[in-house]
């Protein structure tokens, strides 16, 4: 069989069939086997699909309100389900029409903003296969009947966009605040991530890179009009917190708030009695010298530095309790270890 025939430059990796036509490409090449089918109505040029999405993760997106951090770069499945995700929307964006925008768990992956796993009946974390990308539609525009598409009707009045990789994205608020479905803990650490601020500090990164958005902004869109999981979303906005750095860190403080314990301090710089620098505890009660540290598998990289960093926290007389995802998974155990820390430190 020949050689597929080159498609038009300006067409991309990713395209839809009718902007193919308009470029004056045959029906016929559009079914050559060099062409993949993710969504019906779009085509995605295999050999060229994995260097552009490369390539557009890195590249800032100067549309955006905010910049968006950028993923970690060891993969782990939390890592590896929003990229599938991403890859979703971005096989589908060429046949999102003008009243249309990416929503849901779909704008939550493409803010880079930490979700739940999702998983599949036989207990995997579900892949691009398993996944849909979200699609909210204003007014009384037609919703999509399509696989591997959730449909959404969205109003204007509660419903806002920008544009990430320029694509139209639920802008954060009101990615948050349709995603009250999700467990109260879960919705705390994404409100957190979008309203962090990136605070100056010993060794801190990035500071000054505004927020995503604000705790003000979160409770302007539960305010604009019915959603789902409304008394949820309304115990989350009261827990969100400026400074914390990671969903794993939100979750200990929930755990712990919850609890009936006193809320720990986050990501608490620590100084001796010379004023020199020790180190920067992710929760910390500092009147009492106890710092809750979270170890997570994506600590493998800076191992070293962790540990004399704790054994800095030691040394100054800070009692250290480090939480594992095991520990993390029993909120009992967890608050018994960080009581009985702060019984013994009166």
């Amino acid at each position: 069989m020949p050689k597929p025939r080159p498609l038009p430059a300006q067409l991309g990796a990713i395209f839809s069939v009718r902007e193919a036509a308009q470029a004056g490409v045959a029906p016929s090449r559009l079914r050559r086997g060099d062409l993949e089918r993710p969504f019906r109505g779009i085509r995605a040029v295999t050999a060229l699909l994995s260097a552009t999405d490369a390539d557009t993760e890195a590249e800032a997106d100067d549309e955006a309100d905010a910049e968006v951090p950028p993923a970690t770069a060891e993969p782990d499945p939390f890592t590896l389900q929003a990229e599938a995700r991403r890859d979703l929307v971005r096989r589908y964006a060429p046949r999102l029409e003008g009243s249309q925008f990416i929503s849901h768990e779909s704008a939550a992956a493409m803010w880079h903003a930490p979700l739940p796993l999702t998983w599949t009946d036989a207990g995997a974390p579900a892949s691009s296969s398993d996944l849909t990308v979200h699609v909210s539609t204003f007014g009384r525009g037609h919703l999509i009947r399509a696989e591997g598409v959730s449909a959404h009707r969205a109003r204007h009045r509660t419903s806002r966009y920008t544009h990430v990789e320029r694509i139209p994205v639920a802008d954060p608020a009101t990615t948050w605040a349709s995603l009250g479905h999700l467990p109260l803990v879960d919705l705390v650490a994404l409100g957190d991530y979008f309203c962090r601020v990136w605070r100056a500090g010993y060794g801190r990164p990035r500071a000054g890179t505004p927020p995503l958005s604000t705790v003000a902004r979160l409770q302007a869109a539960i305010d604009a009009g019915r959603r789902t999981g409304i008394r949820r979303l309304r115990e989350a906005v009261e827990l969100i917190r400026e400074d914390s750095w990671s969903p794993r860190e939100s979750a200990v403080r929930c755990h712990l708030v919850f609890a009936g314990l006193p809320e720990p301090v986050l990501n608490q710089d620590v100084y001796d009695e010379h004023g020199r620098f020790v180190a920067c505890a992710d929760l910390a009660y500092p009147e009492r010298k106890v710092a809750i540290e979270y170890q997570g598998v994506l600590h493998a990289n800076s191992y070293a530095a962790d540990v004399e960093r704790l054994a800095r926290l030691r040394a100054a007389g800070w009692v250290v309790i480090e939480v594992t995802a095991t520990l993390l998974a029993d909120p009992r155990m967890l608050v018994e270890r960080v009581s009985a820390a702060l019984r013994a430190r009166p």
